[in-house]
């Protein structure tokens, strides 16, 4: 790809934190590399780390990477890691660093000349702050990239992804599809909540479900891609 924005690329957004972005991301970034595509992740911002091995290291980054067709680095996949677990700008202030704009669009464009495909992870939801004058929402705008929403399927999840929805909408850029995850196994009512948002975001926005993914005791990518919608996906990346 060497051209901006690609044809096949998508921005990775979810109705609030901790409701599956990174695991679908890794599943896309598996299903993009069964088509015969090179694929590549990039998590611009990432918060939280552990040590290990005397190294500092971001779960996030880390799958993306391993789920990654292309070689890299944790570097080229999160050119902004931060040691404490909490709002990215609130991390960065620890840490006495600023998140730059140009930094982030640079890691995007380079991952972007060597692949065939790219999934560009967001944080938490879609307009979380990453310094005193930006956000979340400003940074998928700069990048341009159609949006998929990862639906964290708990109570209280339409009006989170309705919201999310206009959100994305309000800021000129097409959300081509949602992804549904079982984060509550026990919601109720979860198969009506699921049929309001098919109806609802495909009549309002024109996004169609992409895919349900259930509980699962495993986050293995290959095992969540399983549940993506391979037609409607398709009909996204090579229209």
């Amino acid at each position: 790809m060497n051209h901006w924005p690609p044809a096949r690329a998508c921005f990775v957004t979810g109705t609030d934190t901790e409701v599956g972005k990174t695991r679908v991301s890794a599943a896309l970034l598996h299903w993009m590399a069964r088509q015969g595509w090179r694929s590549a992740g990039l998590k611009p911002v990432a918060a939280g780390t552990e040590l290990i091995e005397g190294i500092h290291v971001n779960e996030d980054v880390r799958r993306l990477r391993l789920a990654s067709s292309l070689p890299l680095s944790d570097a080229e996949v999160g050119p902004y890691q931060f040691e404490a677990a909490c709002a990215p700008h609130i991390a960065a202030h620890l840490e006495g660093r600023s998140i730059e704009r140009d930094v982030i669009l640079q890691a995007a464009r380079a991952l972007a000349a060597r692949a065939d495909a790219l999934v560009v992870e967001g944080v938490g939801g879609f307009c979380v702050p990453l310094g005193p004058d930006w956000d979340t929402a400003d940074l998928a705008q700069q990048l341009g990239l159609p949006v998929m929403l990862v639906v964290g399927l708990r109570l209280g999840c339409i009006n989170h992804a309705l919201l999310t929805a206009e959100a994305v909408r309000a800021r000129g850029l097409r959300l081509v599809g949602w992804i549904g995850n079982a984060i509550d196994p026990a919601m109720p009512w979860m198969t009506e909540n699921i049929a309001y948002l098919r109806t609802r975001l495909a009549q309002q926005h024109g996004a169609p479900c992409l895919g349900l993914v259930p509980w699962l005791p495993s986050t293995d990518a290959a095992a969540v891609a399983a549940h993506l919608d391979d037609a409607a996906l398709r009909a996204v990346f090579t229209a």
